[in-house]
């Protein structure tokens, strides 16, 4: 998946701030979806991570 992010296009969503802060989603070929921040493109991979890991562990489920 990483060789495809840099020749990716990635959008925004029309809900994002004015100033462009928000979360960028790219549609892969491999049939994956990218996402990332777009005040940080590149990282920081350890917040990503963690939030991930909440939701397949069920954090944010809804009871």
């Amino acid at each position: 998946m990483n060789n495809e992010l840099p020749v990716t296009n990635w959008f925004k969503s029309t809900y994002g701030q004015a100033q462009g802060e928000c979360v960028e989603v790219a549609f892969l070929d491999s049939g994956r979806v990218g996402v990332r921040d777009s005040k940080n493109p590149t990282g920081p991979a350890r917040e990503w991570d963690a939030f991930t890991m909440g939701v397949k562990d069920g954090e944010f489920d809804r009871p």
